[in-house]
């Protein structure tokens, strides 16, 4: 009798207690941000490479016409704004929907912000020191490691206004808007490391 009852449990699976096992949402969230490194890590081998074939005075000159402090002030909100959004990401695991909201929207506009004063530097560039993205391997350099990290900035800032719009169409909160919240903190983090990687090697090497 304990034979066949050792049997049944094993063949509907109750016998042991189940194996906790990571979420898959999370997982394939993380291969795929691996792939993205790989982009990045691209991004970064052409800039090195199209600077070691330019001459250094000439990358020099062309790299003289970066506001340093603009751009630093518009680094520090988006590296800020992953601290919001991890209050985000604690008020999603408390259930809280209402500071996920407020947390989430805080991030979006201070990701908007950023967004905003990477087009302001890009006109000042081409209108006051005629620096475009076929001017010179510097320009071409510049506004392809840059222009690339913007636009994965703005599909952060979709995703953001995809996980608060979700929670005001679900009557309930749930698990699945929460992990989907955490989620996107995955890449909103990731996107803010790689601007400082970026900021660290267009701005400030010389």
């Amino acid at each position: 009798m304990s034979v066949v009852a050792t049997a049944t449990a094993v063949d509907t699976g109750h016998a042991h207690p189940s194996v906790n096992r990571p979420n898959l949402t999370s997982v394939g969230t993380i291969i795929w941000l691996s792939s993205e490194l790989m982009f990045f890590a691209a991004l970064f081998a052409m800039y090195f490479t199209l600077r070691s074939v330019t001459g250094a005075d000439q990358w020099k000159e062309a790299a003289s016409a970066l506001n340093i402090p603009f751009s630093a002030s518009n680094t520090t909100v988006l590296v800020l704004s992953s601290l919001t959004c991890q209050l985000g990401v604690f008020a999603a695991e408390r259930g809280d929907v209402k500071k996920l909201r407020t947390w989430f929207a805080i991030t979006f506009v201070m990701g908007a912000f950023f967004i905003g004063g990477q087009i302001f530097e890009y006109t000042e560039l081409v209108k006051d020191d005629g620096l475009s993205l076929s001017s010179n391997a510097y320009g071409s350099a510049f506004y392809l490691t840059t222009g690339f990290h913007g636009l994965h900035v703005t599909g952060g800032l979709i995703a953001f206004l995809l996980v608060m719009g979700r929670t005001y169409a679900a009557k309930r909160f749930t698990h699945h808007q929460a992990t989907a919240a955490i989620v996107v903190s995955y890449y909103w983090h990731f996107v803010d490391v790689v601007w400082i990687g970026l900021f660290a090697t267009i701005y400030l090497i010389k």
